[in-house]
C-alpha cells in the first residue's frame, strides 16, 4: 500500500481529491496491511497520468508530457546495447524530467545507477512524494532494461536516500534484499556490470504490443522478473499453518537446494526474508480486519509457541501485537470478519 500512497501524493500536493480514481478497484487506502493486485495498480497508475496529463503523477514542479514513456522506449530500442540504451535513457530524461539526474558508472566489475536531485525535491528529506519519486525513476529505468533485453536483471544492492519507510519490507520483492537506507541526494543501485554489455532484443513489433497499456504496465514486469520469489512466496503460504524448510520448497520447485538458493540471490532474496515478510503481512492483516484471538494467529502462521509470534511482530512494528491492535481500535472499529 506504501507504493499506491506514494503514487496519489502528487495529487495531494496539488490538493486534488484522489477518490474517483479508486473507484472500482476495491483499495482502501486506510488499510496499510493490504497489497493491492498488480493489476489495479496499473490501472491507476494510468488513471493519475490521465486526470494530471503527468507521466511523473504530479511529483515535480515541470510535468512530464503523456508520450514521454512511449518516446523514452522508442530511442532505447534502436541501440545495439545495455549500456547503450540506458547512456540514450540518460540524455531524453533530462530533458523531461530535468529535477532528477540519472548517470551510469562503469566499473572493472559492477556497474551503478545513480539517480540524483538536481534540487531539493519536497520540503523534507521523507516526504512521501519524495520517497515514491526515487522509487519509481528507479523501478521504470530497472524494468524498461529487463524488459529490452529480454531477461531479469538482478540489482546487488540499492542505497535509498532516504529513511527506511513503512513498506521497506516489499522491497526485497520489488528491487532487491540487499536496500540501504542511507538519506543524502542520491540514489545509487549496483549490478554486475557485465549486463551492460546485453544486446537490445526488442523490436518496433514487440514495441508496439507492450506500449498497449502503458506505462502503467510496466509495474507488471517485476512480477516476471521475480518468479522463483513468487513461487516460493506461493508455496510458503498455501503451506501454512505448516512451516516448510527451504529443502522442502526446493523438492517442490524440483530443483536442488543449491539451485534454488542461486534464482533467489540473483532476484535479489533470500528464503528467510520471504518468509518473514509473508508472515508479516498475514499478521497484519489478521490484527487489522479481524478479531481472531493473538494466539490463533500465531499458530496460523506456524510458530510453534505465541511467545516467539510476539518478538518477531515487536521487531516487526515496534509494538506489541496488543498495542497493534488497540492503536488501530482507537482509530476504526474492526469488522467482525474471521476471514484474511
Amino acid at each position: 500500500m506504501g507504493f499506491v500512497s506514494g503514487m496519489l501524493s502528487g495529487m495531494l500536493r496539488r490538493n486534488k481529491n484522489p477518490v474517483h480514481l479508486l473507484a472500482g478497484l476495491d483499495i482502501n487506502l486506510a488499510d496499510t496491511a493490504s497489497r493491492v493486485p498488480v493489476d489495479r495498480y496499473t490501472t491507476l497508475y494510468n488513471r493519475i497520468i490521465a486526470d494530471l496529463d503527468d507521466e511523473a503523477f504530479g511529483l515535480f514542479d515541470t510535468r512530464m508530457r503523456p508520450g514521454s514513456f512511449e518516446f523514452l522506449c522508442r530511442g532505447m530500442l534502436g541501440a545495439p546495447s545495455l549500456a547503450d540504451g540506458l547512456d540514450r535513457a540518460r540524455r531524453f530524461l533530462s530533458i523531461v524530467l530535468p529535477d532528477l539526474a540519472v548517470s551510469i558508472e562503469r566499473g572493472a566489475d559492477r556497474a551503478e545507477l545513480r539517480i540524483t536531485e538536481a534540487a531539493p525535491l519536497m520540503a523534507g528529506p521523507d516526504d512521501p512524494a519524495r520517497v515514491f519519486a526515487f522509487e519509481w525513476l528507479l523501478r521504470l529505468i530497472h524494468s524498461l532494461s529487463c524488459w529490452l533485453v529480454g531477461r531479469g536483471l538482478a540489482l546487488d544492492s540499492v542505497d535509498f536516500p532516504f529513511s527506511r519507510p513503512a513498506h521497506a519490507d516489499d522491497y526485497t520483492l520489488v528491487y532487491t534484499e540487499r536496500s540501504s537506507f542511507v538519506g543524502g541526494s542520491r540514489l545509487t543501485a549496483r549490478f554486475n556490470a557485465t549486463l551492460l554489455d546485453l544486446p537490445i532484443r526488442r523490436d518496433e513489433a514487440a514495441l508496439a504490443s507492450f506500449l498497449e497499456g502503458a506505462p502503467g504496465r510496466i509495474s507488471m514486469l517485476y512480477r516476471r522478473d521475480r518468479a522463483t520469489v513468487l513461487r516460493v512466496r506461493d508455496l510458503i503460504r498455501d503451506a501454512l499453518p505448516a512451516s516448510l524448510s527451504q529443502d522442502e520448497v526446493a523438492s517442490r520447485l524440483h530443483m536442488s537446494p543449491r539451485t534454488l538458493h542461486r534464482r533467489l540471490d540473483e532476484e535479489g532474496a533470500s528464503f528467510r526474508s520471504i518468509k518473514e515478510a509473508l508472515r508479516r503481512d498475514i499478521a497484519l492483516a489478521r490484527l487489522t480486519k479481524t478479531r481472531q484471538p493473538i494466539a490463533r494467529v500465531a499458530a496460523d502462521l506456524g510458530y510453534a509457541d505465541t511467545s516467539a509470534f510476539y518478538r518477531a511482530f515487536t521487531s516487526w512494528t515496534g509494538l506489541s501485537p496488543e498495542r497493534y491492535r488497540k492503536q488501530l481500535a482507537n482509530s476504526a472499529p474492526l469488522p467482525g470478519s474471521d476471514d484474511t
